[in-house]
C-alpha cells in the first residue's frame, strides 16, 4: 500500500477521503486539520489526525501526501512539503496565480521532489478514451472544442472570496482538459460574464461565464462555466472534426458522483505509481501553470 497524508479536511479534503476508502492501492495513514472539530470527527472514524503540517510531515510512514487546502495556502503547503523530501499531488489549481503555479514547479525541481497537481479529468475513462481518438485523428482536423462545467450549487461565499473567481477556480478545469485533449494551447481569449446572481454576498463573482479561444493549430474553444444547475452537477464535451464529431456527457446525474469519486481515487493510484517510478498520467505543474495562464487572462477579460 501506499501510504499517503492529506492535508486539509474541508469539503474537498473530505471527499478524497471517501474516494480513497475503497482502493486496495493507496491508503491514508494521517490527516493534518486546523478546525478542532473536524479532527475530532476524523478521529473517531479512525484517522491520525494532527492540527500542524509539521506534525505530519515529520512523520516517519508517509510516502505521499495530498494537498486539499483552500487554494491560496497551495504554495505555503509545497514550500513546506518539498522541503521535507515528501511527494506531493496538490489540489488544483497549485495556487491562485500562474506566478505561484510556477514557484510550486520550481520549489519541486530544485528540491527533487515529485509534484503533479490534481486535474481528475484525466483519469476519467470516456475522457481517455476521447483523447485516444482525437491523437489518432479519428476526428481529422478539429474544428471545435466546447467544455462545459455547470454546478448544481455555488460553494460557501467564504470559499469564492479566496479561490480566485469563477476562471480560476472552475475554469482551470476546462482550460487543462481543453489543452490536455487536443495537445494544443489556448490563445486569443473572450469572455462574457452573466450580470445576474441570487447570491449577492459573493462579491463581484459570476454565477456564470463563459470564454470563447483559439487553438494554436487553428481550431476555436468554449468553455461555459456555471455554479447554480438545478438538475445537477454537470461536465460535457462536444468536439467538432473534419472526419467525425462526439459529445462526451462524461458526468451528469444520477452517476455524476460515483464517475467523479472513481477518478479521484484512480487519480491517487496513478500518482503513487508515477511516485515508484511508473509512467506520469497526471497533470505536471507546467500543465497547472498553463492552465492558470489561461484562467487570467480570461480573468483579465483578454
Amino acid at each position: 500500500m501506499f501510504r499517503l497524508g492529506v492535508v486539509g479536511a474541508g469539503r474537498m479534503g473530505r471527499t478524497h477521503l471517501a474516494a480513497l476508502s475503497s482502493s486496495r492501492q493507496v491508503k491514508v495513514v494521517a490527516v493534518a486539520e486546523t478546525v478542532e472539530a473536524t479532527r475530532a470527527e476524523l478521529t473517531e472514524q479512525g484517522y491520525a489526525v494532527s492540527a500542524e503540517l509539521g506534525d505530519l510531515l515529520r512523520r516517519s510512514d508517509l510516502d505521499g501526501i495530498l494537498i486539499a487546502t483552500p487554494s491560496d495556502h497551495h504554495l505555503e503547503v509545497v514550500d513546506q512539503a518539498t522541503a521535507a523530501g515528501i511527494p506531493i499531488l496538490c489540489e488544483k489549481p497549485c495556487g491562485i496565480t500562474s506566478a505561484q503555479a510556477r514557484r510550486a514547479a520550481e520549489l519541486a525541481s530544485q528540491r527533487s521532489v515529485p509534484l503533479q497537481v490534481a486535474y481528475w479529468r484525466r483519469f476519467v475513462p470516456e475522457l481517455q478514451h476521447l483523447k485516444a481518438r482525437i491523437t489518432s485523428g479519428a476526428f481529422g482536423e478539429i474544428y471545435f472544442v466546447a467544455c462545459y462545467q455547470w454546478d448544481e450549487e455555488p460553494p460557501s461565499a467564504m470559499f469564492r472570496s479566496r479561490s480566485g473567481g469563477i476562471f480560476v477556480d472552475m475554469g482551470v478545469h476546462e482550460f487543462d482538459q481543453m489543452q490536455w485533449l487536443t495537445g494544443q494551447r489556448l490563445s486569443n481569449i473572450s469572455v462574457a460574464r452573466a450580470q445576474t446572481s441570487v447570491d449577492p454576498a459573493a462579491g463581484g463573482d459570476p454565477d456564470s461565464a463563459a470564454a470563447l479561444c483559439t487553438l494554436d493549430r487553428g481550431a476555436t474553444g468554449l468553455v461555459s462555466l456555471g455554479r447554480r444547475h438545478i438538475h445537477g452537477d454537470i461536465c460535457r464535451v462536444d468536439v467538432f472534426g473534419s472526419r467525425d464529431a462526439a459529445e462526451s456527457r462524461f458526468l451528469a446525474p444520477p452517476n455524476g458522483t460515483a464517475v467523479f469519486m472513481e477518478a479521484l481515487k484512480l487519480q491517487a493510484e496513478g500518482f503513487a505509481s508515477w511516485v515508484r517510478g511508473g509512467a506520469a498520467a497526471g497533470a505536471s505543474a507546467e500543465d497547472a501553470v498553463a492552465a492558470l495562464q489561461a484562467a487570467e487572462r480570461a480573468a483579465g477579460g483578454e
